[in-house]
């Protein structure tokens, strides 16, 4: 019997509230414009006649579509080749004096980043429709996200990066076969200019920032933290936060999971911005509108200056009783290193801001041995190998003899 994805039963407004039956609006709220992002609405009485543990319990399918019925897709044949989610989740137990510590691992998804779980609905849903291509704004790990799951389906990419994106990241992208064009600005420029041309060529458009399908892919890492963790909620997890939509989507996924009866509760969310790129957490913290700023971190995958998603982000901090921090570039370049020498887990620096804001709770004591904590990773550190360089140090210098070594060494140990 072939598998099914969910009924989309309307569309709500962030913004306003208002509702939307399916069809009657293209990709944002009429009233509010590009400030309008939409969520997708489900009946969950009817996917949990139709959807149950048990059937998580025998599911074969070793991938996030595992939960395709709360999925906005229409079936099995639609769905993307390239294998993407469950992901590892590490026991680091220990690390940070923390015996309940876990790490999500997603840079082991195809493209390396945690944008494949929105990429590959956002494939089904083109292939769906018919689109002669598909295209989006990058700072890099979205658009090669979407130019891997292009290649393997075949259909031209056109990808809108920054000029400063990290070169790592742009020869992925042009390896991959899409056409790139650097932009003359910052992440926002390049957003402004694709999203002109997606309207003016009639793309797909693949932005978080606008197409509410992407963040139903980016919430299912959530419900594999429960399935990971035997449906024993975390205490707390810490969320890198750029644009919006990861938070938004890892919310909506342990929501999604409470109301069906899967889980007792939504964990604690702790949302951790680069303090060169915070205009989310200032938002919260001042309980008002949002003020785009201009972007200045390493990390260049949550550089989002004006974020477009920061309304569903903000709300489901709030409906979690967590709340936004952020932090350094020292500490982020810092949580580089200690993260993956303690873990073996190798991260770019977006992908461990989320432990770098761990590392800061720890210390303020807002973090104990008793809370249970996911830390999301969410992109591998080789889409970035300067910043890496920059965390890790150089290597040793020696010539060709042992005693050369026997120096080197004597010499850090007493450093």
């Amino acid at each position: 019997m072939e598998r099914r994805g969910a009924t989309v039963t309307g569309f709500a407004c962030a913004k306003c509230g208002r509702e939307y039956a399916p069809g009657e609006v293209a990709l944002t709220c009429g009233d509010c414009g590009a400030e309008g992002i939409l969520d997708v609405l489900y009946d969950y009485d009817e996917i949990a006649r139709e959807f149950s543990r048990a059937d998580l319990e025998r599911s074969r399918e070793n991938s996030h579509w595992r939960y395709l019925p709360l999925l906005p897709v229409g079936s099995e044949e639609t769905l993307p080749v390239l294998r993407t989610g469950w992901t590892p989740l590490y026991h680091a137990e220990g690390v940070l004096g923390l015996p309940h510590l876990y790490v999500k691992d997603d840079s082991m998804n195809p493209t390396a980043s945690l944008k494949d779980r929105a990429t590959s609905v956002a494939m089904a849903r083109a292939v769906e429709e018919g689109v002669s291509a598909v295209a989006a704004a990058s700072t890099g790990n979205a658009g090669c996200s979407l130019a891997g799951f292009a290649a393997a389906q075949g259909l031209p990419c056109y990808i809108f990066v920054p000029a400063n994106a990290p070169a790592p990241k742009v020869a992925q992208l042009l390896v991959l076969g899409a056409t790139v064009f650097a932009v003359d600005g910052s992440y926002d420029d390049a957003f402004n200019l694709a999203s002109e041309a997606i309207a003016t060529f009639g793309w797909y458009n693949r932005s978080c920032a606008v197409n509410p399908y992407l963040v139903e892919g980016k919430k299912t890492v959530a419900h594999e933290i429960c399935e990971q963790l035997d449906y024993d909620v975390p205490d707390k997890v810490f969320v890198p936060v750029g644009d919006g939509c990861i938070m938004s989507g890892v919310y909506k996924g342990f929501a999604e999971f409470e109301r069906l009866g899967f889980t007792e509760k939504v964990p604690e969310l702790i949302g951790v911005q680069a303090e060169g790129c915070d205009p989310i957490r200032r938002a919260f913290d001042g309980s008002c509108e949002l003020v785009p700023c201009e972007a200045d971190t390493c990390a260049d995958s949550i550089a989002c200056g004006h974020p477009r998603n920061w309304r569903k982000a903000v709300k489901g901090v709030r409906a979690s009783g967590g709340r936004l921090t952020a932090v350094g570039d020292d500490a982020i370049l810092d949580g580089m290193a200690r993260l993956a020498k303690s873990t073996g887990v190798f991260g770019e620096p977006a992908g461990v801001t989320a432990f770098a804001g761990l590392v800061q709770a720890v210390r303020e004591g807002s973090v104990t041995p008793d809370d249970t904590v996911v830390v999301l990773m969410t992109g591998s550190g080789l889409k970035d190998t300067e910043s890496a360089m920059r965390a890790a140090g150089e290597a040793v210098s020696v010539g060709r003899s042992l005693e050369d070594v026997e120096r080197a060494i004597r010499e850090r140990a007493e450093i």
